[in-house]
């Protein structure tokens, strides 16, 4: 079973969900764009996820995570991370 971290960040008013993929160029990893929405409930981003082939790993829960913009400029904008494990519906790598 092949595991990996499924991510979500806004830039620009736009929710974007992907799965990390290592060893695959970042242009091919599979995404969602939620478009201009408030923040994605989880079971939105649950549905997303099972569209790209996806499902949690047991026990897996979202956990956030703050960035500066800019790094070391404590005055940057906030930027939000989320991220998740799962594993890939069918065993092998998505």
């Amino acid at each position: 079973m092949s595991e990996h971290t499924a991510q979500m960040s806004s830039r620009d008013g736009r929710w974007i969900l992907y799965v990390a993929l290592m060893g695959v160029p970042v242009s091919q990893w599979p995404e969602h764009d939620f478009g201009p929405v408030d923040v994605p409930t989880p079971a939105e981003r649950s549905r997303a996820l099972t569209a790209l082939g996806f499902a949690f790993t047991d026990g897996a829960e979202w956990e956030w995570a703050e960035y500066p913009e800019r790094p070391d400029d404590d005055t940057s904008p906030v930027r939000l991370l989320t991220s998740v494990r799962v594993r890939s519906r069918d065993g092998g790598l998505s």
